[in-house]
């Protein structure tokens, strides 16, 4: 495997960026820019979502952090944050054709970060939130939400939340298990996993049958910390008092007769028992997502009884991974040019990718899609543009294949100009 530090060296870093108008003569100046732009400022002024149809802001997002939450690295700044967001760009543009601007941000506070993307709005069509510390994270994207005429999207929790919706449909239809009477197990309730009990609920599964788990072992109504929760973490608080109907207070019993355990917590082995895994339900499911080693390893999980068993690595069968959803998704939106990303367009996302995989043949080692099949990058940007139009969401209205379209011909076209950029520049 090649070296990060001397790759990004070699390159002096991920992405740049390159015109799209030609220039063949001096006069082509006058029309780019000063006297020509003038005309295009007027227009605007006129009418701001023209913004959308002649300027590039159509197509570019900015992705981003104040560092405070980085891949498994913690809180290590927005300067040292910079290599993940141009990776991030990268994905972006590569898997979604989606124009990416890595914008991480020196901030001290939530209002402070909110602000900022407030300010710039303007100049993009969307905003990915990105490794934002938790509870910092909820707060930031609901008042960007509410405040922003654009969609805002933390890819910790949507986008991750998606992505285990769109595997866990499968791994229920290949154990017949009812989303309405299944016992779940969030194992970790940070961004994702607060996330997804929200998108689980809102797909048909019940609160009171999830049971959250945190540092402190599981959430409950009547936990010793439930007030500084109440005054400190309304998010986990609204979980503790939502879930948990048998008010367990013990890891090993919260996992007894279960039907799925989704962990996002601490890197493993082991984190997760065998003996846990033993006590859950005939033909279980286990997504155990941290990386780089999962919490507990698939063989073992296996052996314990699991059925059906999901990593966030690539190396493991069922990889659950984000970059399914987020390019796909603001392909999506872009196209539409819609206002906002809700939890319907999310279970659209994940119901899309189900079906592409049902339509290959799933089975036990393979419930979503690989990230390396890229028809089903065009499918659910389609399938997210027409959701945006039937919510009432959408600026531009068009059928699912023609979106399909769109998104199909502007995903290439970013392929062949990344193609043509390795193969013809040499750094």
């Amino acid at each position: 495997m090649p070296d990060p530090i001397e790759l990004s060296k070699k390159y002096e870093g991920k992405i740049e960026i390159y015109p799209k108008v030609p220039v063949t003569s001096y006069n082509d100046f006058a029309l780019i820019y000063t006297p020509g732009v003038a005309e295009v400022a007027k227009a605007i002024y006129n009418d701001p979502d023209k913004s959308f149809e002649l300027t590039s802001r159509w197509n570019t997002i900015a992705v981003v952090t104040d560092g405070t939450r980085v891949l498994g690295l913690g809180h290590i700044g927005p300067i040292a944050a910079m290599p993940v967001m141009e990776g991030k760009a990268l994905l972006f543009k590569y898997l979604g054709g989606v124009d990416a601007i890595p914008l991480p941000i020196n901030v001290n506070s939530a209002d402070e970060f909110i602000n900022v993307v407030k300010a710039v709005e303007s100049a993009f069509g969307g905003i990915n939130l990105e490794d934002i510390e938790s509870p910092k994270c909820f707060y930031i994207l609901e008042k960007l939400q509410s405040m922003l005429n654009i969609p805002v999207w933390h890819d910790d929790q949507q986008g991750t939340a998606g992505a285990i919706l769109a595997g866990l449909i499968n791994a229920m239809i290949l154990t017949n298990k009812d989303p309405k009477e299944s016992k779940v197990i969030l194992y970790g309730a940070g961004a994702s996993n607060i996330a997804t009990a929200r998108i689980l609920a809102k797909y048909g599964f019940k609160y009171e049958n999830m049971i959250l788990i945190d540092s402190k072992g599981p959430l409950y109504a009547d936990r010793e910390d439930i007030d500084h929760l109440m005054l400190h973490h309304k998010w986990k608080y609204e979980l503790a008092i939502k879930t948990n109907k048998w008010e367990v207070k013990e890891i090993k019993d919260a996992f007894r007769g279960a039907d799925i355990v989704i962990a996002a917590s601490t890197p493993g082995p082991n984190v997760i028992k065998k003996e846990w895994i033993s006590l859950m339900n005939k033909d279980s499911i286990v997504f155990a997502l941290a990386n780089p080693v999962p919490e507990i390893l698939p063989q073992d999980a296996k052996e314990a009884g699991a059925k059906i068993v999901a990593t966030g690595r690539s190396d493991f069968p069922n990889q659950v991974n984000n970059s399914l959803i987020f390019p796909a998704v603001f392909r999506g939106v872009l196209d539409s040019r819609a206002k906002a990303i809700t939890d319907d367009m999310i279970i659209t996302a994940s119901e899309t990718l189900a079906e592409y995989a049902r339509n290959k043949g799933i089975n036990e080692n393979y419930i979503i899609p690989r990230m390396d099949e890229w028809e089903v990058y065009y499918e659910v940007a389609a399938a997210i543009a027409s959701k945006a139009v039937e919510l009432g969401l959408a600026r531009v209205k068009k059928n699912r294949e023609e979106f399909r379209e769109i998104a199909k011909q502007r995903i290439l076209r970013a392929r062949k100009i990344m193609n043509l950029v390795v193969t013809t520049w040499s750094p």
